[in-house]
């Protein structure tokens, strides 16, 4: 590769991490989000499933079967897993990011 397609290589991988980067912001707030959503509604569940005089030891399980619960859950998961994977888009644009850098380096010794 020429020293010109490395600079253009590096270029878009840095435009890449930037925007990987204020996406991950973006998911942080999201999963955050559906983490305080979830707590919220299931304390609110379980403080109902008390008042109701249901046994502590089944609340628990019956807090993890109730449908909007479970939604709350899975949406937080789900938020975990995408910010997460977004991560490992930055590890691996910083790894790329690297590997240019050493081509370059190695471009302009003359190896």
């Amino acid at each position: 590769m020429s020293g010109f397609e490395l600079t253009k290589e590096f270029s878009e991988k840095r435009e890449l991490l930037d925007v990987a980067i204020r996406e991950l912001k973006k998911r942080g707030q999201i999963k955050a989000q559906a983490e305080h959503d979830y707590k919220v509604e299931n304390a609110k569940k379980i403080y109902l499933l008390r008042e109701d005089g249901i046994p502590v030891t089944i609340i628990k399980d019956m807090c993890m079967g109730d449908p909007h619960i479970a939604k709350l859950r899975m949406d937080r998961d789900l938020s975990k897993s995408m910010y997460e994977s977004n991560q490992q888009k930055i590890y691996q644009l910083k790894l790329e990011i690297g590997i240019i850098e050493r081509q370059m380096e190695s471009e302009r010794r003359g190896q």
